[in-house]
């Protein structure tokens, strides 16, 4: 399997995907483990510390983007970008030492887009499902 590096720009501190854990043509399904050390709980909340819910979306988001830079079809020197995020429910909140699990899924492709879901769960329960769109865009190094 291709390195996360390999297949998504996206480098620490910015990078919420640690791991692929199963993915087929249309599914993806990764993980990230929440350290207590990540920058954002500083300030999301000090003493109380919760995952901000744009985050959990941004790793759902990096998952979907893997899936879209596996396939065979995709052009090496082209980057995903979202260009559409609907029907976000947050469900529960994501803290240090969680193990977060991101699952994307194309729900359609035309063109150049393509339509996906999304969900993020901790120990089994639903914590964030969104619907999104993306495109692979040439990359202007």
């Amino acid at each position: 399997m291709d390195s996360i590096h390999d297949l998504i720009p996206h480098r620490p501190p910015f990078l919420f995907v640690d791991e692929i854990l199963s993915v087929d043509e249309n599914r993806i399904h990764a993980t990230r483990l929440i350290s207590e050390e990540e920058d954002f709980f500083k300030g999301h909340f000090p003493g109380k510390p919760i995952m901000p819910g744009v985050l959990i979306c941004e790793a759902i988001f990096q998952t979907g983007a893997l899936l879209m830079s596996r396939r065979s079809d995709a052009p090496k020197d082209h980057v995903p970008v979202i260009t559409r995020i609907n029907n976000v429910k947050l469900k529960r909140a994501v803290r240090p030492g969680d193990r977060l699990e991101m699952q994307a899924e194309v729900t359609e492709q035309s063109g150049a887009a393509w339509y996906m879901k999304g969900k993020a769960s901790v120990a089994g329960q639903t914590i964030l499902t969104l619907d999104f769109a993306a495109m692979l865009v040439e990359d202007a190094q």
